[in-house]
């Protein structure tokens, strides 16, 4: 068995209509794909949403002949929704509103894509004789669904993590040893104009 390191990405910055980028998106998957060369990706997976495609092939650009794969379960979806007994009383009462309206099929939908997601995109390499690094360009709640996964938290936990537009987390599963994220929503490859987008006002920091 060999190491895995996953790279993930949100996409870039999109219209109000979402059905594309916006320049500054356009800019920063670019200066993201920069930032990526030289690193041994096998593949590029993303999202079927176009917002996310664009950013995946715009990275790509950036990177050579790294194939692009597209795939549900790195889509936008809710990837789990906890009974009220699972939270503290206060962020139950602050969380749960906001997830009523989910309906039941798209709850049942996210849950089997967040455990794809799971199957496909972590753990060591257990089949190559090298370590494996692979990128995957989707949404802000699968970031949140995998970093939480990784770090042993709760299911619900995912809730209440934000990820910036284009900003790179990565996360390292090696044998015999518990996952680790070695960044988190790092934009160090972006201006100060590009950072930040995608976050509310009140978390973002000088």
């Amino acid at each position: 068995m060999q190491d895995r390191y996953l790279y993930l990405a949100r996409h870039g910055e999109a219209t109000p209509d979402e059905r594309a980028l916006t320049e500054a998106g356009q800019r920063q998957a670019e200066l993201l794909g920069r930032r990526l060369r030289g690193v041994p990706l096998t593949a590029v997976h993303h999202g079927p949403l176009p917002r996310a495609a664009q950013t995946a092939r715009l990275i790509a650009e950036q990177l050579g002949t790294v194939p692009l794969r597209e795939c549900e379960a790195a889509g936008d979806y809710i990837p789990y929704v906890p009974e009220r007994g699972e939270l503290p009383p206060d962020i139950a009462e602050a969380m749960l509103p906001r997830l009523a309206s989910v309906p039941a099929g798209e709850r049942a939908r996210g849950a089997e894509l967040a455990r794809q997601a799971l199957t496909d995109f972590t753990g060591p390499e257990e089949h190559g004789d090298r370590p494996r690094h692979e990128l995957v360009v989707t949404h802000a709640f699968l970031v949140a669904w995998l970093v939480r996964a990784a770090m042993g938290a709760p299911a619900w936990r995912w809730m209440g993590l934000n990820h910036g537009n284009a900003a790179l987390t990565v996360i390292r599963y090696a044998p015999a040893r518990p996952a680790a994220v070695l960044v988190y929503n790092d934009v160090g490859h972006l201006p100060d104009d590009l950072r930040w987008t995608g976050f509310p006002p009140e978390l973002r920091t000088p």
